[in-house]
């Protein structure tokens, strides 16, 4: 079987579901009884002040069990549950007996009844929706003493999406009395994962170390919060776990096994920055990677496996974003096996928008895609790029996550699972998944109207395909240049950056191709790697203005067939023309009209002929 994830793309072996069976102990909820740990229920009351949604647990001295908050909402989930799916058991069964009623054998044997092939309707399925009360009950054992302060992975989260889903008349719950639409989401409930499941991404020694957080003090769980990167514990924590990797499991099965066309797994604690051998970064266990293993299957989770294709777009600011280090840079692409099955799209900066979230998906991430062809797509949806989440700083609209949705639709026969990631706003991540769940149910997108990538995001994404397109030729661009003209891509987007130049504009048809990127000057001409790059920073600083050009020793045609094969005296000599040509075109509209007072020409290599032939054609200015 083949899967992807986005974060994650997933390409497995034949499918093997596996379950294995082994036994664990879950935390036991029973073991908490009411003056260690309580949970209200759907109002937790901070200074007084109603918190809607919010599930808090704390030490406290009055109201009910926990075991008896858990029974409840077990209770009414399953009642809701055999509610909704026993009529068309029903239903079915009278059909079944019905069908067998209609001819007995022996008339069919004698020829007295005409039998002939039942004709069956396609079922429509479903889109699928895990949700569970109980991983809510992961939250901070010492909240602080201001409601504003709260940890940004907080139990809300869950609830206000899955609020949003029923107010939207996506899912029928009791207490949301709104209209339903004809074909709801239905529902999947949610499992503690098992010793063996975990265990196939994370080592036996993580495992135990979050199981033994059930069986702590408060007080070490909260000395054990501060030893650890960005989480926090309680007693209830290894459950929550437990049950958020198994809802990621149940959800890809229930998308495999054909019982829901794809799904939404509406989970917590989340697992993308959960490293194999310990929690950080608000995770506990790698959900996405465990549902993918267990499908039979998150970058070194697989990154030496050849069936799984890991894609993911993120803020990196040069290793210095969370989590800081080298492994989400572009040339971190897999080890062994799964050489060139990871791919990174790492944003320079924050502030990336759905025009750059688009680029990478048409420029990156539907190439490949659709080259790997899976079997079985999974998103680690991380909201944390949507706009107003503080975190992320980027700005990206529910209707982009939306589009991003769409495009990914096509694959693995549209089986395709959403699993809740980051996202920390909870109004935008809220928009965020209904819009998301919309587009699964099969509403279109709506439309964007800012399609044009900035310069960071645009040159990002030409540098990732440059040094992806090894390991998948349909990233390569038709030029035989390809690399060249991305490496003076990058070069451009360096020097934008830090000396604030810009390109002047080449506009002649014949050559304004092959000299894209090739001409840059600084912001005050207008009031390569490089053996001449302190020459630049000096003579920049010292106030002179600018003109950086690069000539190319090869000029892209469409028509050219081997690059390395050019090197004819024929071909020279049309280098050097178009060269000649452009080195007159810069003087007769950039040079000569200037007000420069002088003019000073440094040339190395080749383009020192380019220098001679402008002063050997043309007079100098006159002042």
């Amino acid at each position: 079987m083949e899967a992807m994830e986005i974060d994650t793309v997933v390409r497995e072996a034949p499918l093997e579901v596996i379950d294995s069976g082994a036994t664990l102990r879950t935390g036991d909820f029973n073991k908490f009884n009411s003056n260690e740990m309580v949970v209200q229920p759907e109002v937790a009351k901070t200074n007084g002040s109603a918190v809607n949604g919010n599930v808090l647990a704390g030490p406290r001295s009055q109201s009910y069990s926990v075991q008896q908050h858990i029974a409840r909402q077990t209770q009414a989930l399953d009642d809701a549950y055999q509610a909704e799916h026993e009529p068309e058991t029903r239903f079915a069964a009278q059909d079944s007996a019905a069908g067998q009623a209609s001819a007995s054998e022996d008339e069919l044997l004698d020829g007295k009844t005409a039998w002939t092939m039942p004709i069956t309707q396609p079922k429509l399925l479903a889109t699928g929706l895990c949700y569970d009360v109980r991983m809510r009950y992961h939250c901070e054992l010492d909240p602080p003493k201001q409601r504003l302060d709260f940890h940004p992975e907080d139990p809300r989260r869950i609830y206000h999406i899955y609020r949003e889903l029923c107010q939207a008349g996506l899912y029928k719950d009791p207490q949301f009395n709104v209209p339903i639409i004809d074909k709801p989401l239905e529902r999947i409930q949610a499992r503690s994962a098992t010793a063996a499941e975990i265990c196939l991404v994370h080592t036996v020694n993580h495992y135990n170390f979050v199981e033994s957080t059930a069986a702590m003090t408060d007080e070490n769980l909260i000395h054990l919060e501060r030893m650890y990167d960005s989480i926090y514990f309680n007693k209830l924590t290894y459950s929550s776990a437990l049950l958020s990797a198994g809802g990621a499991i149940e959800t890809c099965k229930a998308v495999v096994s054909g019982r829901v066309k794809n799904a939404i797994a509406v989970i917590r604690p989340p697992g993308h920055h959960a490293e194999c051998n310990r929690p950080m970064g608000f995770c506990l266990f790698d959900n996405v990677s465990v549902a993918a293993k267990v499908c039979n299957g998150i970058q070194q989770a697989f990154e030496q496996d050849p069936n799984v294709l890991y894609i993911s777009i993120h803020v990196h600011e040069d290793g210095n974003f969370y989590p800081p280090g080298p492994y989400g840079d572009h040339m971190h692409c897999g080890a062994g096996a799964g050489l060139g099955k990871n791919i990174n799209i790492p944003w320079p900066t924050k502030g990336m928008g759905d025009a750059d979230y688009l680029y990478a998906f048409q420029q990156v991430v539907m190439p490949v895609a659709y080259d790997f062809n899976p079997d079985l797509v999974i998103i680690a949806a991380g909201f944390d790029a949507a706009v107003g989440d503080q975190l992320g700083g980027c700005f990206v609209t529910p209707t982009c996550y939306a589009h991003m949705a769409h495009m990914l639709m096509p694959l693995a026969k549209g089986k395709l699972v959403v699993c809740l990631e980051g996202g920390y706003n909870l109004a935008s991540i809220s928009k965020s998944a209904l819009a998301v769940t919309r587009t699964l149910l099969g509403e279109p997108p709506d439309r964007i109207e800012l399609t044009k990538p900035t310069r960071f995001g645009a040159a990002t994404v030409d540098m990732v395909r440059v040094y992806q397109c090894r390991f998948w030729p349909c990233l390569a661009s038709e030029s035989k240049t390809s690399t060249k003209d991305a490496l003076r891509s990058y070069q451009k987007q360096q020097l934008c950056d830090d000396f604030d130049m810009m390109e002047l504009s080449v506009f002649r048809e014949r050559i304004s191709k092959s000299f894209k990127n090739q001409v840059l000057a600084t912001v005050n001409y207008t009031d390569a790697y490089d053996t001449l790059s302190w020459y630049r920073e000096w003579a920049i600083n010292a106030g002179f203005a600018i003109i950086d050009v690069n000539f190319p020793n090869h000029i892209a045609d469409t028509n050219d067939t081997d690059e390395l094969n050019n090197d004819t005296e024929l071909e020279n000599a049309k280098r050097a023309a178009e060269r000649a040509e452009l080195a007159i075109y810069l003087w007769e509209n950039y040079i000569e009209p200037n007000d420069a007072t002088a003019i000073f020409f440094m040339g190395v290599g080749s383009p020192s002929r380019e220098i001679i032939h402008i002063l050997n054609n043309r007079e100098p200015p006159h002042h």
